[in-house]
């Protein structure tokens, strides 16, 4: 009976153990993150609604983030990263301000074994694990063709808002534009106004003094677009009728001008669900899964009969 008794103890001490040690197997295997999240700007609503999606997503998985804000200026997105680095990140999320400059800054995150996610602009210079967002240039030909289809044809004259210079969607959506409208239309100008606000009001007006025949204006991104309404506003034409506008990011504001007709169309890229995944990703990586190198964000021309159907 003893001997029984002996080995009953054995057995089940054998069991709990095995117990534990996979439960602290399966702790192990959920390791919370801590993640940085380097963003170019917090002055611009598409980039707000990324970091809002990236802090929805962190506190359901329980993730340590922590959002820097470039306030796009290069250097301040170095020194960003850097401190991110020193404070012992898992994962660097960056969202880059100059495409090109950011890559020593990543380089040195990947040298120090921290994991990196780009997030809607590429990284050159560094080899990255994963990049979310949208094919820019895909999205670029869509506006283009859509313009074609709708409003432009042959001598039309249209203007170019362009994005932050150095900015890989700025460069792409650009070469998407052109790709669509190249040898379509006449492109009287392309300029520029640093996905601003009010930068995309003052060079619309500059540019249509010059040019007062204009058809249409072609902006890499929402704020450029409300601006150009401001200005042709201005200049006494009417926005969607004189001079048609497009956007891209499909912002709050945005939208309202679609829905009102001042914006003939804008580019949803749910920016939300970058951000969520940008986090879900990253806590992926830190589980030991393996991710994708490239995960797309599907787009979707938002125009005013698109957005009666939704």
């Amino acid at each position: 009976m003893n001997t029984f008794k002996k080995i009953y103890s054995l057995v089940m001490a054998l069991i709990l153990s095995l117990g534990i040690f996979s439960g602290l197997t399966s702790v192990q295997a959920q390791e919370t993150a801590k993640v940085g999240f380097s963003i170019s700007t917090l002055n611009n609503p598409f980039f707000v609604s990324m970091a809002d999606g990236a802090e929805e997503k962190a506190k359901e998985l329980g993730v340590e983030l922590s959002i820097v804000d470039a306030g796009n200026d290069t250097a301040k997105q170095a020194t960003d990263i850097e401190d991110l680095i020193s404070t012992g990140i898992d994962v660097l999320v960056v969202n880059p301000e100059d495409s090109a400059a950011v890559g020593p800054s990543v380089q040195m995150a990947i040298d120090a074994g921290i994991k990196v996610i780009a997030v809607d602009r590429v990284v050159e210079g560094a080899e990255i694990d994963t990049y979310i967002g949208t094919d820019n240039v895909l999205a670029g030909e869509a506006v283009g063709n859509y313009m074609l289809e709708n409003v432009l044809s042959g001598e039309d004259e249209v203007v170019i808002l362009e994005g932050i210079p150095g900015a890989s969607s700025a460069i792409d959506r650009q070469e998407g534009f052109n790709n669509a409208l190249e040898g379509n239309v006449n492109i009287v100008a392309s300029q520029t106004a640093n996905y601003d606000r009010a930068e995309g009001m003052t060079v619309t007006e500059n540019l249509l003094q010059g040019n007062p025949n204009v058809k249409a204006i072609i902006a890499a991104n929402d704020e450029m677009a409300l601006g150009a309404i401001e200005a042709v506003s201005a200049l006494g034409k009417v926005p969607g009728e004189d001079i048609y506008i497009t956007g891209f990011d499909a912002g709050e504001d945005a939208v309202k001008a679609v829905e009102a007709g001042t914006m003939i169309l804008t580019v949803e890229q749910q920016t939300v669900l970058m951000g969520q995944l940008a986090i879900e990703t990253a806590q992926k990586m830190v589980n030991g899964e393996e991710v994708e190198a490239e995960i797309p964000i599907d787009v979707t021309i938002l125009d005013k009969a698109e957005l009666e159907k939704q």
